[in-house]
């Protein structure tokens, strides 16, 4: 495969794998995909949970891009690629915005403030009470992932894989954080996380770095992938999804690469490391770390030491979002706009629910007990199960 060829698959938001098998990957985890491994088709179930869709809405459609709705407390708050940004509350809409341009990522809120990004590396801030609009920033390109605000700043992740944070009051910038990444990298809609006084950040290469959030110093880093391979393109190994933490532990995982665990209380030394693929992302509890692969298989690790609890394989090729642990189930949702509820405990099906039938790209989020699900369609849904 040539090199123009293959950043041609990386402008148009297409994932790369090793040569030998570029296009059966590159289709097994594109939600668009017409060709590629077909879908394990799904059997009968005997459900062990109740399932119900408490509401449902339509806010418009994603486009090529992940918008991952924010949940502050009871509220949601969701935007789409045409530019409209809305506040839902119990599924009842509280305020619908126009941007005034298409956007390109997800939603970033507190209490107060609402913030979302374009495709022209435009930062818009808008008031959550009314939706009035209160601030507008230029980053260095496209905004793919969601900001992130908190009570430091507003952290945006480029799509040039720099971090700005922005003074949360006018949008000033406080710094910019950049490094050096491979020629060929994964097009990511991970966020940047906050925890503790530091920003963690998934790069390409497989890094894991945390910030200072005080001046944005690197204070150390972990290798959750090791580039490897002849070409380039084996070498692509990049952490694509946002990290997840837990009291002293937070863990990544890297697309061709391994998921690992680190000590934040010990300078980030690793707990623990294992080769897994994927670029849906990690949920984790107080017991498990749950992962599901680019093969569509979803899996339960041993959050203090990696070792496989138990795995489900039915779900093959059916291009899974991050999971997400509700009580004493596991959910993902997949390209068909199913959402599949799973046993904890050994990972058996528990229950599942129809969506609109279009791929589901963005994590999937918790909304008090609901889980929340936004579609590539435009649906957004608060899903009980119990």
């Amino acid at each position: 495969m040539s090199r123009q060829l293959a950043a041609l698959m990386v402008a148009s938001g297409l994932l790369l794998a090793g040569c030998a098998t570029v296009s059966d990957t590159i289709d097994s985890i594109n939600p668009f995909a017409s060709a590629g491994p077909k879908m394990a088709p799904l059997g009968p179930l005997t459900a062990t949970a109740d399932v119900r869709t408490a509401w449902s809405a339509s806010v418009g459609k994603s486009g090529d891009y992940t918008f991952t709705p924010a949940v502050v407390g009871t509220v949601a708050y969701v935007a789409s690629r045409s530019g409209t940004v809305s506040k839902l509350e119990d599924g009842k809409l509280v305020w619908k915005i126009d941007a005034g341009q298409p956007l390109s990522a997800g939603v970033g809120a507190s209490g107060r403030l609402l913030v979302v990004g374009t495709s022209k590396g435009e930062v818009l801030a808008f008031s959550t009470e009314n939706g009035k609009a209160l601030w507008q920033a230029k980053v260095s390109s496209e905004v793919l992932a969601a900001p992130v605000v908190s009570d430091d700043g507003v952290a945006v992740k480029s799509g040039d894989n720099r971090i700005h944070l922005l003074d949360a009051g006018d949008g000033g910038r406080k710094w910019v954080y950049q490094r050096s990444t491979p020629s060929l990298s994964v097009r990511s809609a991970g966020s940047p996380v906050f925890a503790d006084r530091y920003i963690f950040v998934g790069y390409p290469g497989g890094k894991l770095v945390a910030l200072a959030i005080q001046n944005g110093a690197p204070v150390w880093e972990g290798a959750v992938a090791l580039p490897k391979g002849a070409t380039e393109l084996d070498r692509v190994a990049d952490i694509v999804a946002p990290p997840v933490v837990d009291g002293r532990l937070i863990c990544a995982v890297a697309f061709q690469g391994r998921v690992a665990c680190f000590d934040m209380g010990q300078g980030g030394a690793m707990v623990w490391s294992r080769d897994l693929s994927s670029v849906a992302g990690l949920a984790m509890d107080s017991r498990y770390l749950f992962v599901a692969d680019d093969k569509g298989v979803v899996y339960a690790l041993d959050r203090q030491s990696g070792s496989s609890l138990w795995k489900q394989d039915k779900l093959k090729n059916r291009r899974l979002s991050a999971p997400v642990v509700q009580r004493g189930l596991v959910a993902v949702a997949d390209a068909e706009g199913i959402v599949h509820f799973l046993s904890r405990e050994d990972g058996s099906f528990a229950a599942r629910q129809k969506t609109d039938g279009t791929p589901v790209r963005a994590p999937l989020q918790m909304l008090g007990n609901a889980v929340l699900v936004q579609t590539t369609g435009g649906n957004v849904s608060a899903i009980e199960a119990q």
